[in-house]
């Protein structure tokens, strides 16, 4: 049986690993091919992360030294299987030493490459600001989740490049029948579900909030705290887990996926949309990324730019029974058709398949 090193970046609590590799492995390992994760960060420094606490450097450096033990046992593999990176904040050089000899296939669902390119210090940026570039150049493969990840990665020179987005495990999400009927209860209640980080892009629409009619609507903060500067806007925010996220997303009306226009969140690939979409729910998004090949404007979603679109959509849908249902059932069409994960995951075994079968280029 060909076997495969998995090399995460976090894990279950990590939404990229959860997403891009841990929910692939059950079907993985049903084509025939053996699977070993190594995560290079806990899910305790997720939790640490995201509620502010200290980070434990004993932790990371156990971290590093699992990865690092693990990549010196790669010959008992027949391919790694990687994101974004092997070991964060080490030049290309060692890297490169310490994956030689094993095809890779790599992945992104962000643009990693900023991390280093844009770096606030400068030895960073020149030691470093290349290094996602050569590792995409020296893959078997570049699995990316959107179109502009796929266009640095064929300016990076990398050999083949395959566009996997993000999906939904709708086995999770019930099915199509579950959309609710439509409804004229007030107040509707508007969801967002994210992390401690990305909550800066929905305090970008305070201004949206408060030009409601009072009473229209309440809403929910799956995943982080009420924005601070918020005050007597009807805000409540509801801690995240894997197990109840399903359930907190049900209890939606209408969700929400804002961000900022800039060339990170252009990296983004739509999760947290897909996620509400998948419930059947009606989605506003910011007109960013993959958003812009996800929706279609007033059919399975509403695309916004300017606080007046973000009004007028959120406005539309809150008065509108008939068009949230409508919109909702569009949406859920959309994931099953293009964003599920049983859809998709044939076409990734086959990105590792051919990579293991030598079909990509080798690691040198």
């Amino acid at each position: 049986m060909r076997r495969i090193l998995v090399l995460t970046r976090y894990d279950r609590l990590g939404a990229s690993s959860r997403v891009r590799f841990l929910q692939y492995l059950p079907a993985i390992e049903q084509s025939g091919l053996a699977c070993d994760v190594v995560p290079l960060l806990g899910n305790n420094y997720v939790q640490a992360l995201y509620n502010g606490g200290r980070l434990d450097a004993a932790k990371i450096a156990g971290g590093y030294f699992g990865r690092l033990r693990a990549l010196m046992q790669r010959r008992r593999y027949d391919l790694i299987w990687l994101e974004k990176e092997a070991m964060p904040f080490v030049p290309y050089l060692i890297e490169r030493g310490l994956l030689r000899g094993i095809p890779y296939v790599i992945d992104f669902d962000d643009a990693w490459f900023l991390r280093y390119r844009d770096h606030r210090l400068a030895p960073v940026r020149w030691l470093l600001g290349r290094k996602i570039d050569v590792l995409m150049r020296h893959s078997a493969a570049v699995v990316v989740g959107n179109d502009f990840l796929a266009e640095h990665a064929w300016r990076a020179g990398a050999r083949r490049v395959e566009i996997v987005p993000s999906t939904i495990d709708l086995e999770r999400y019930g099915a199509l029948a579950s959309v609710p009927p439509a409804q004229t209860q007030r107040p509707l209640v508007v969801g967002w579900i994210g992390t401690p980080v990305t909550v800066q892009f929905l305090a970008g629409l305070e201004a949206v909030f408060r030009r409601l009619e009072p009473g229209t609507v309440v809403i929910r903060i799956v995943g982080a705290g009420v924005p601070k500067g918020w005050t007597g806007l009807p805000a409540e925010s509801i801690p995240w887990t894997e197990e109840h996220e399903v359930d907190e997303i049900a209890k939606f009306d209408i969700g929400l996926m804002p961000l900022a226009d800039g060339e990170w969140q252009q990296g983004k690939c739509g999760y947290k949309a897909l996620q509400v979409m998948a419930m059947g729910r009606p989605v506003v998004a910011s007109m960013v990324g993959a958003n812009r090949q996800i929706f279609r404007h007033g059919i399975n979603g509403f695309l916004a730019r300017t606080d007046d679109d973000w009004f007028s959509a959120l406005r539309q849908l809150a008065a509108d029974p008939a068009l949230r249902q409508r919109i909702g059932a569009a949406g859920r069409e959309t994931v099953e058709a293009e964003y599920s994960m049983a859809g998709q995951a044939p076409r990734l075994i086959g990105v590792l398949n051919d990579a293991l079968a030598g079909a990509g280029h080798k690691a040198q």
